[in-house]
């Protein structure tokens, strides 16, 4: 009756339910009616036009995506697919993360299995993977406590760059208030509450940016930084390439924060399904192996 509830709640209509489900809609309908019974709780508003959750219906819809996610694993494993990664596997993780470091390990997991079917879901957000049917994400922050399975495969630091001709013409900063003196460019993804934290010898200062350039895109952010247009805010990883290279230089590096865990997270628990433990393990492998590209060490 879980699967009916669930089908009903996912197509929006018990008819659309039964097609999936190849049954009739009286019989779909007999289903949810009997479920409700049995709860003692309504699960579903219903009119002659539209069929939608109750609270207590999507508190139900949550639980039963798990519980059912958590059979098909046990089905898995004692039908023996555990030992064959096959099936279809959907990661998240943000977007410039995901372009540059995750990308590349993903077409190279594609020909080591080539019976997993990968889809991405890059986005700068966090993603809830049990309501949004996501299986794996890659997480950069300090995770809390929570019921997901997690591998740390590196970790990131908050940095402060700006191109060699910018500094040449304005000088570069000692401290975090000579940023006020200064052009800045504003990667909004990057500035917490309006501000630039800062944290030196156990004492936090904060600047807050007032950019002519304010951008979400990282990519844009960067880019300006490159062209002399200021002082960017980023993520090591998202500069390494362009400070190796010299086109940018780090500013103010002895003030920088503690870095950030970067983590692989999974939904499942116990005897993980073969496909979501071969992506995991795979790309844990490769990123980790990868990372040192992106790593920018701490000036002096």
């Amino acid at each position: 009756m879980m699967a009916v509830f669930v089908a009903v709640a996912e197509e929006s209509g018990f008819a659309p339910a039964a097609r999936l489900l190849n049954m009739t809609p009286p019989t779909v309908t007999r289903a949810v009616s009997t479920l409700e019974k049995h709860l003692g709780a309504r699960l579903f508003h219903r009119t002659t036009r539209s069929v939608g959750l109750t609270e207590a219906g999507t508190r139900y819809l949550a639980d039963c995506r798990r519980i059912l996610a958590e059979i098909d694993a046990a089905d898995q494993y004692a039908v023996g697919l555990h030992t064959a990664p096959k099936g279809n596997v959907t990661i998240t993780g943000p977007i410039l993360f995901g372009r540059m470091v995750v990308a590349p390990a993903i077409l190279k997991l594609l020909k080591q299995y080539p019976d997993i079917i990968v889809s991405t879901m890059f986005v700068d957000r966090v993603v809830h993977l049990i309501d949004e049917g996501v299986d794996v994400a890659i997480r950069i922050a300090d995770l809390p406590d929570s019921s997901l399975s997690a591998i740390k495969v590196g970790e990131v630091r908050r940095v402060l760059c700006a191109a060699p001709d910018y500094l040449k013409q304005y000088g570069t900063p000692k401290v975090p208030k000579d940023l006020a003196l200064h052009h800045t460019i504003d990667f909004t993804a990057m500035t917490i509450g309006g501000e630039w934290s800062f944290e030196k010898d156990q004492k936090r200062e904060v600047f807050r940016p007032n950019s002519r350039l304010n951008s979400n895109n990282g990519d844009v952010a960067i880019a300006a930084a490159v062209a002399g247009h200021g002082i960017v805010r980023t993520l090591s990883y998202q500069v390494a390439q362009k400070i190796n290279s010299g086109d940018l230089k780090l500013v103010l590096d002895d003030y920088s924060p503690p870095p950030i865990p970067v983590h692989i997270v999974h939904k499942e628990t116990g005897q993980t399904s073969a496909r979501v433990r071969a992506v995991v393990d795979f790309l844990a492998d490769q990123v980790k192996a990868d990372f040192p590209r992106f790593t920018v060490p701490r000036e002096g």
